[in-house]
C-alpha cells in the first residue's frame, strides 16, 4: 500500500468517510427517512425558520396565557357571570383552541414539510379554523344585540346582569352548534396529498357517496364568497347597524346619573367596534387575496414564484393566529371589570410569592383596617337593620362588581361551583 497523506483527515481512518448528506436520517438524500431540519446549516432557509418559530412562540405564549386567563376570571368570579362575560369567555375558548391544536401543526409543517397526525390533522385544522370564525361572528353580533336591548330596554341603563347557568348555557350553545355545523362541509373537503412532501389540498374526495360529493362540491365552489359574505360582511355591517341604532337611543340630554349609565354604554359598545376592527383587519387580507386568484387568469398564475401561494397562505394562517392572541390582550385592557379582576388575581399572587413576613404584616394591617368598628365612613353592623343591610349590599354589588372579587373569593359556596 502507498503511505498515507497525513494532510490527509481521511488518511487516519480505515472506514472511509461519507458525506454528510448520506448520513443516515439526513432527509436531503434520497433514501433518507429521517425530518429535515431547517435550522442548520445557516442559509437564507435557516433565518425564516427561525423568524418563523419567535412569531410563533410569541403569540402561543400571549395567546394563550391571554385566553386562559380570560376564562379563569369568569369562571371564578360569580358577580361576572352575565351574558356579555360569558360570550367572551365562550370566545376566548374557541381561539385557545385554534392557538393550542392549530398553530404546533402549521408551524411543524413549515418547518419540517411533514404533517402532525396525518390526514386528520389536514381536516380538522381547517375545521377549527373555520369554526372559530364562526364563533367570533355570531360573538359579535350576540354584543351588539345585548347593548342594543340594554340601550332600547323600558328601564334605565344597567350593568349586566348575574343570569342563571341554564340562560348563559343557551345563548352559548346557539352559537357554538351554529358554528360547527356551517364549518362541518370543511372536515370533507380537504385531503391529504404524500408525495416529497405532505400537501393539504382542497378537493372532496372522489370515495364520497354522490349526493354527499354533489354538496361538498357545491360548497368549494361557493367558498370564496360565503366565507366572505358570512364571516366577514355580516359581523361588520350587523355591528355597524346595531351601533348606529343604539348611539341615536342614548344621544338624548339627561341627568347626572344618566351621563354616568351613558359612559359606561359608550364604554361597552366602544370594546364591540374594537373587537369588531381586529377581526376585520385580520380577516380581510385572505379574503381579498383568495377573491384575486380566483379571477386571475391560468398565464399569470404560472408566472408567479413557486412559494408566492404558499407564503400567502401561510400570511393569511398568521393574520387568525394574531387575532386569536390579540383578542384576550384588547378584552383586558377595554374591559374594566376584567382588567380590575386581572389585577387583582395578579395582586393576590404576588402577594403569596413574598416573603412570610412581608405577607403577614400585610395581610395584618388589611385585616385591622377593615376589621376596625370605629371608622366613621362605614357604618357598624348594629347599626343598620336588615332592610338597610340588603340595600346596602345591593348598592355595593351594582356599582362596583370588579371589586366584589376578592370579597367572594374565599367563599367555599361561590367559588369553583358550576355557574
Amino acid at each position: 500500500m502507498p503511505p498515507r497523506r497525513y494532510d490527509d483527515p481521511s488518511g487516519y481512518f480505515t472506514t472511509p468517510r461519507l458525506p454528510a448528506s448520506a448520513w443516515p436520517g439526513n432527509s436531503s438524500s434520497g433514501s433518507g427517512s429521517g425530518l429535515l431540519n431547517p435550522l442548520f446549516p445557516g442559509t437564507d432557509g435557516s433565518y425564516w425558520a427561525y423568524a418563523v418559530m419567535l412569531l410563533a412562540l410569541v403569540l402561543f405564549a400571549a395567546g394563550i396565557v391571554g385566553n386562559l386567563a380570560l376564562m379563569c376570571i369568569v369562571w371564578h368570579n360569580f358577580y361576572l357571570k352575565s351574558t356579555w362575560n360569558c360570550v367572551l369567555a365562550g370566545l376566548a375558548f374557541w381561539d385557545f383552541l385554534v392557538l393550542f391544536f392549530c398553530l404546533p401543526v402549521v408551524v411543524f409543517h413549515e418547518l419540517t414539510l411533514k404533517r402532525l397526525l396525518g390526514d386528520l390533522s389536514c381536516r380538522l385544522v381547517p375545521y377549527l379554523e373555520v369554526s372559530s370564525l364562526g364563533v367570533a361572528t355570531f360573538s359579535l353580533c350576540a354584543l351588539s344585540i345585548d347593548r342594543f336591548h340594554a340601550a332600547t330596554g323600558p328601564g334605565p341603563l344597567q350593568t349586566p346582569k348575574v343570569e342563571p347557568c341554564q340562560s348563559i348555557l343557551s345563548k352559548l350553545s346557539v352559537i357554538w352548534v351554529g358554528s360547527m355545523v356551517l364549518a362541518a362541509p370543511e372536515l370533507l373537503l380537504w385531503q391529504l396529498l404524500q408525495e416529497t412532501v405532505d400537501i393539504c389540498v382542497r378537493e372532496p374526495s372522489v370515495e364520497l357517496p354522490e349526493s354527499i360529493y354533489s354538496l361538498v362540491l357545491t360548497y368549494h365552489e361557493a367558498r370564496m364568497w360565503w366565507v366572505f359574505g358570512c364571516y366577514l360582511c355580516l359581523p361588520l355591517l350587523f355591528t355597524l347597524a346595531c351601533d348606529l341604532v343604539t348611539r341615536q337611543v342614548v344621544a338624548q340630554p339627561s341627568s347626572s346619573s344618566k351621563k354616568k349609565q351613558h359612559t359606561r354604554e359608550q364604554r361597552l359598545r366602544t370594546t364591540v367596534m374594537a373587537l369588531t376592527i381586529l377581526y376585520v383587519i385580520c380577516n380581510l387580507p385572505e379574503s381579498i387575496c383568495n377573491i384575486t386568484l380566483a379571477y386571475v387568469s391560468a398565464h399569470a398564475l404560472a408566472a408567479l414564484p413557486a412559494l408566492a401561494l404558499p407564503a400567502l397562505s401561510l400570511i393569511g394562517q398568521f393574520l387568525l393566529f394574531v387575532r386569536c392572541s390579540a383578542t384576550p390582550v384588547l378584552l383586558l385592557c377595554l374591559c374594566r371589570s376584567l382588567g380590575q379582576a386581572f389585577m387583582d388575581c395578579c395582586c393576590c399572587c404576588c402577594e403569596e410569592c413574598l416573603p412570610d413576613g412581608t405577607s403577614s404584616s400585610s395581610s395584618s394591617a388589611s385585616t385591622a383596617a377593615t376589621s376596625n368598628p370605629s371608622s366613621p365612613t362605614s357604618p357598624t353592623p348594629s347599626s343598620l337593620s336588615p332592610s338597610s343591610k340588603d340595600e346596602t349590599m345591593k348598592s355595593l354589588l351594582a356599582t362596583e362588581p370588579a371589586v366584589c372579587y376578592d370579597r367572594v373569593k374565599d367563599s367555599s359556596t361561590v367559588i369553583g361551583t358550576p355557574c
